[in-house]
C-alpha cells in the first residue's frame, strides 16, 4: 500500500507547516489569523527540484509580506534531519524547491520489489462500494465500435477503482423489455413469415431491425420449428420468436465480451424492474410530491429538479416509459443494493439524459451527485489513412465480433484506452496489427520481454539477481536511472489520478512513458559486464521495472510476454 509520490508530498506539507509555525513563533514572520491552502507538486523541469511548493506566494496576503521574504523565513526554519530530502532552494518569486536524497530513490526500488504484484495498490478509496455500468448494448443486434471502446474504458476504469481501494462491481444492463423488444419481435416475425410466404407477400416494418442477424435468428427458429407458427396468433408467434432469439443474442453478447476479456459481476435485466421495482420507485416519487396526473398519464415534476420540461412516467395506456424504468433501475442501485457511488459509461449522444437522471435521483430522495456519467466520444476506424465503415468480410458495418477477429485483443484494448473518454478516437487498423515499435502496445510489451531476455542471458551465464543494499541502490545516479525510478514511483498516484478524473487513458500513457524511459536506459547503459555491485543494482532496477510493466498491463488485461 505504498505511494512514494503522495507520501513525499505529505511529508513536505508537514515540514512546511512546522517551519511556518516556528518562523511565526520566532518573530521572523508576523502572526496571521488564517493561513490559506498551498500546493506541493512535481515541477515540469525536475532539474529545479523534485517537488515544489507555492506556500510563500499563498501566504503573501495574510502576512502582508513579499513572497521571497516569506520563503527565506520558512527555509531558515526547516529541519530536514532524518527526512528523505537532501536540500531546499528558493526559486523565482518565492517557490520552495525540495531535492530528494539518493535514499528515497533506493527506497522506491525496494518498495516495488517488496510489494511485487501488489505495487500500485492503495487504500485511497477506503472500501467505497462503487458500481461501474458499461457497454449495456441492446440485445437486439450485434455490438458496434462504440461498445468496443466503452468496454475497454469501463473495464480499465473499474480495474483502477479496484487498485485504488474501492469495492467495485462491474454491471451490464440488459434492455430486455420495452419498445426495442416489441420492435425486435415484429422484425423477427416478418422475417420468419417471409421464409414461408416470400418477401413480397409479407411487409417488413419500416422501423424494424434490418440486420442480417435478424434473418439468421428467424431462419434458426424456422429450422427448429418449421411452419408450426405460421398460422399462430401474431402475439403468440412474436413471443415465441423473442423467447427463442433473445437468450441466444444475450449469450452472444456474453461470449463476445468474454473474448474481449470483459467479465461482469452482474447482468441486470430490465425485465426484472417490471415486477414491482418501477411501481416502488413511482410510489416513492409520489409520496415526495414529485408526480401528478394529466390527460390520463402520470407525470414527473422534472422542472422542479433542473429539467427543461415535466416528463411522463406512465402513459395513458398504463405502460411505464423508459425513463420510469431508468429511474427505478438507479433507485435499485442506490437504495436497494447500497452502492455509495454509481458510474455509467455512456456514448456522447446521451449527454442530454445526464441532468435528467441526476435530477430524478434528487427527486426520489437520493443524492444525484453520487451518480457520475462518463460521456464517451465516438470511434472512427481508419485504414490506409482513410475512414472505414464496412467490413470487407461481410460488407456490413463493422461489429465488435469483426474487430476481434481481425485485430489482436491486446491492441484493441490498449488503443481504445489511449485518449480520454471525451476525445474522438481514430482507431488505425493497420497500426493495430503491426508488430513493430510503432505499435504502442507492442512497444510496451517489448520492454517487458527485453528485461526477461536479459535475465535469461544472464542466467545462462550463471548470473542471478540478488537483493541489493541501500548503498548499492544509491549508486543509481545516472540521469536515465533517476528518470526511470521517478517513473516507477508515479504508478500508484497515476492510478488514483485516473480514478479522480475518470480517465483510464492516463494508464496507457503511463505505460508508454515507462517503456520509453526504460528503452532509453537500456540503450545508454550496460548491465552485463559492469562491476558486480552496479550490475546487481541495475538488475534490481530492471526487475522493479518489469514488475510495474506487468502490473499496469495486467490492469488493462493485456498479455505480458516474456519473449517477442
Amino acid at each position: 500500500m505504498t505511494n512514494p509520490v503522495s507520501q513525499a508530498k505529505q511529508d513536505i506539507a508537514v515540514l512546511l507547516d512546522g517551519a511556518l509555525e516556528r518562523a511565526v513563533e520566532s518573530g521572523a514572520l508576523p502572526a496571521a489569523s488564517e493561513l490559506p491552502d498551498f500546493v506541493v507538486e512535481i515541477p515540469a523541469d525536475t532539474s529545479h527540484g523534485d517537488f515544489a511548493s507555492n506556500i510563500a506566494m499563498a501566504c503573501a496576503r495574510p502576512f502582508k509580506c513579499a513572497p521571497r521574504k516569506i520563503a527565506e523565513a520558512i527555509c531558515a526554519a526547516l529541519d530536514l534531519t532524518g527526512t528523505v530530502f537532501e536540500r531546499v532552494e528558493i526559486a523565482g518569486p518565492g517557490f520552495i524547491n525540495f531535492f530528494l536524497s539518493p535514499r528515497w530513490f533506493a527506497d522506491v526500488v525496494k518498495s516495488v520489489l517488496s510489494a511485487g504484484a501488489d505495487y500500485g495498490r492503495t487504500d485511497y478509496g477506503r472500501g467505497e462500494k462503487v458500481q461501474v455500468e458499461f457497454v449495456s448494448a441492446n440485445p437486439t443486434g450485434p455490438m458496434h465500435m462504440g461498445n468496443a471502446r466503452g468496454g475497454a474504458l469501463g473495464d480499465c476504469l473499474a480495474a483502477a477503482l479496484d487498485w485504488s481501494g474501492h469495492n467495485v462491481t462491474r454491471e451490464f444492463y440488459v434492455n430486455d423489455a420495452g419498445n426495442q423488444i416489441e420492435k425486435f419481435g415484429c422484425s423477427l416475425e416478418a422475417r420468419y413469415l417471409q421464409i414461408f410466404k416470400g418477401e413480397d407477400a409479407v411487409a417488413f416494418p419500416e422501423d424494424g431491425y434490418h440486420g442480417d442477424d435478424i434473418r439468421e435468428r428467424a431462419q434458426q427458429f424456422a429450422d427448429q420449428f418449421g411452419d408450426r407458427f405460421v398460422e399462430s396468433d401474431s402475439a403468440a408467434r412474436r413471443q415465441a420468436l423473442v423467447d427463442f432469439a433473445l437468450p441466444r443474442n444475450i449469450e452472444k453478447l456474453k461470449a463476445d465480451l468474454e473474448r474481449y476479456r470483459i467479465h461482469y459481476d452482474v447482468w441486470f435485466r430490465e425485465s426484472e424492474l417490471h415486477h414491482g421495482a418501477i411501481d416502488e420507485a413511482i410510489r416513492v416519487l409520489t409520496a415526495r410530491g414529485m408526480t401528478y396526473e394529466q390527460d390520463g398519464a402520470l407525470w414527473y415534476r422534472a422542472t422542479e429538479n433542473g429539467g427543461e420540461k415535466d416528463e411522463v412516467l406512465v402513459r395513458a395506456n398504463g405502460f411505464p416509459t423508459y425513463f420510469a424504468a431508468d429511474i427505478a433501475y438507479h433507485y435499485n442501485k442506490f437504495a436497494v443494493r447500497g452502492f455509495e457511488r454509481v458510474i455509467n459509461v455512456w456514448g456522447a449522444d446521451h449527454h442530454g439524459h445526464v441532468a435528467r437522471l441526476k435530477g430524478a435521483m434528487d427527486a426520489i430522495g437520493l443524492n444525484g451527485d453520487r451518480l457520475d456519467i462518463v460521456l464517451m466520444q465516438f470511434v472512427r476506424l481508419m485504414q490506409d489513412g482513410k475512414p472505414v465503415k464496412m467490413s470487407k468480410r461481410t460488407g456490413k458495418a463493422i461489429s465488435l465480433t469483426d474487430l476481434i477477429e481481425e485485430v489482436p485483443v491486446d491492441a484493441a484494448r490498449f488503443l481504445f484506452n489511449m485518449r480520454e473518454p471525451n476525445s474522438m478516437v481514430d482507431f488505425d487498423l493497420d497500426l493495430a496489427v503491426e508488430q513493430s515499435m510503432q505499435n504502442p502496445v507492442y512497444y510496451v510489451q517489448y520492454a517487458h520481454a527485453r528485461i526477461c531476455s536479459l535475465l535469461k542471458k544472464l542466467e545462462d551465464e550463471g548470473v542471478a539477481p540478488r537483493a541489493c543494499t541501500y548503498d548499492e541502490l544509491c549508486a543509481l545516479r545516472a540521469p536515465e536511472e533517476i528518470e526511470l525510478i521517478r517513473t516507477l514511483a508515479r504508478f500508484p498516484q497515476e492510478i488514483i489520478d485516473s480514478v479522480r478524473g475518470y480517465d483510464p487513458a492516463r494508464l496507457t500513457k503511463y505505460a508508454t512513458d515507462l517503456a520509453t524511459v526504460f528503452h532509453k536506459h537500456y540503450t545508454v547503459h550496460r548491465v552485463r559486464g559492469e562491476a558486480e555491485p552496479l550490475m546487481q543494482a541495475r538488475l534490481n532496477l530492471y526487475l522493479a521495472t518489469r514488475t510495474v510493466i506487468a502490473n499496469v498491463l495486467g490492469m488493462l488485461k493485456i498479455t505480458v510476454p516474456e519473449s517477442m
